[in-house]
């Protein structure tokens, strides 16, 4: 069975350089033996992959819905007192606005699509092991 991956750019064979600091690739000779330069979109992380885009969203959601609230708590906490900090805390919430914005335009809207998924699966998760250790509590004291 003969399967192929079709990548752009130069094969390990070709005669061209890549200047890292320029972004630039560098080739020998063109079709009328004149050098040249052309420049070309950065390919770290391979752009193009297929599960990149997936996995990035899926772990900046993971993040932003651990990090911020917790972040925006303790700031409030410091800023305006522990009191006036729990009446503030569930403007928290807006912040959900950030997903739900990137899934708008057709250039992001795969990353918010999977970004959006990091943040439920972790809700889920989140409040999953909670109500089970609460449950476990409840049931051990009796």
């Amino acid at each position: 069975m003969e399967q192929a991956v079709e990548t752009p750019g130069p094969a390990a064979s070709d005669p061209v350089e890549v200047d890292a600091a320029l972004d630039v690739v560098v080739s020998d000779r063109d079709a009328d033996g004149d050098s040249e330069k052309t420049s070309r979109r950065p390919d770290w992380w391979h752009r193009d992959h297929p599960v990149f885009v997936p996995l990035a969203g899926f772990f900046t959601g993971m993040v932003f819905i651990i990090v911020v609230p917790g972040a925006y708590g303790a700031i409030l906490k410091s800023v305006v007192g522990y009191k006036r900090a729990e009446d503030l805390f569930p403007f928290v919430l807006l912040t959900l606005v950030v997903p739900i914005a990137l899934l708008a335009p057709r250039h992001t809207r795969r990353f918010g699509r999977y970004m959006l998924f990091g943040v439920v699966a972790t809700a889920i998760v989140v409040v999953g092991v909670a109500l089970g250790v609460l449950w476990f509590l409840i049931n051990r004291d009796r």
